[in-house]
This record gives C-alpha cells, structure tokens and sequence, in this order.
C-alpha cells in the first residue's frame, strides 16, 4: 500500500477499513483509493497541500487552510480516516471530536474564545463584525455555563456543540 501505483489487496481494504472504524465499505474505499491516486499525481504515497487543494471544494472552504493542517502528508490509510468524520455512518462524537481538531489549531487539547472567534471569523467573513461575532460566542458560551475566558476540553466542546444538529456527509461515489 505504500506505492500508490499498485491495487489494493483484500488485506489493504480490511486493514483501512478497521482503521477508519468500519465507517465506510469495502467499495467505498476502493472509490476513495482510485481518488486518492488521482489527488497523489507524482504517486509519492501521501498528500501535499497543493494537491488537495486541487479538490475546488477545498480550495474554496472558509476554512481550508485549518483543513490543510490536518491533512498535509497523509497517506492513504490517514487519508480515509481523516474523511471518515464526513461518513453517513460517524457518530456524533466522532464529527464532534472533527470540528474540535479543526478549531484546536496548536494541538493543545484545549479550545479558547480566540480559538473559536478565529474559526468564526474564517467561516463569515465580512457578514459579520468582530463585534457581532463577540456577542454571539459569548451567549452561546453562556448559554451553555462557560465564561469567556474557559477554555474548552474536548468534553466541555462535546456539551456546547452536542445539543445541536451536525449535518457533515460526503458521498462517497463507487464506480
């Protein structure tokens, strides 16, 4: 599986499978591997940043260049289970556990206000002010029993985003 140039053996797809939590099946990762190779075009083995952001979705997301964190120098099998969050079948606390990654820039473990405001500020743009956004972070961490000044665990994020709807799906196309 090093070698983007070769197939998948039954062995490969069993051991990405359970890697990425059976979140996708057997088919869908053969359709992700063909992708994979056509996103690796020097068949190196792994993902550079230009390369994913090669996917116009990508190079268009707000937050793209958080995503490009996450992702840079992946091989196939971190690949899939960097995508396995987007799964149909990924528990809430599996996208949550996501989302709190991509706000986690520094890799901490922890979550602050300016963490938060930056992805908000990333995700809106000029259809808010600093101001605006402020105000709507600090109720929504009110609302939820932090203060401005809490920084958040994956647990404490786990609570404020857990009352609420995630829809974060892919379709993976098998071919």
């Amino acid at each position: 599986m090093g070698s983007t140039s070769s197939m998948l053996t039954q062995y490969d797809i069993e051991e990405v499978q359970e890697h990425c939590h059976n979140l996708f099946s057997q088919q869908e990762i053969v359709s992700l591997y063909k992708r994979f190779c056509q996103l690796d075009r020097n068949a190196k083995g792994f993902i550079s940043s230009d390369e994913f952001l090669s996917v116009p979705e990508l190079a268009t997301n707000p937050i793209s260049q958080r995503l490009l964190k996450m992702v840079e120098g992946l091989n196939f099998k971190d690949f899939v289970a960097f995508l396995s969050a987007f799964s149909a079948r990924a528990t809430m606390q599996q996208k949550i556990e996501f989302i709190f990654k991509v706000y986690d820039s520094d890799r901490n473990g922890k979550v602050s206000f300016n963490d938060i405001l930056e992805v908000l500020r990333d995700m809106s743009g000029s259809f808010m002010s600093d101001e605006q956004r402020e105000k709507v972070l600090t109720q929504v961490l009110q609302e939820s029993g932090y203060s401005r000044g809490a920084y958040l665990t994956l647990d404490d994020f786990s609570k404020v985003l857990g009352g609420h709807g995630l829809k974060m799906e892919v379709e993976v196309p098998i071919d």
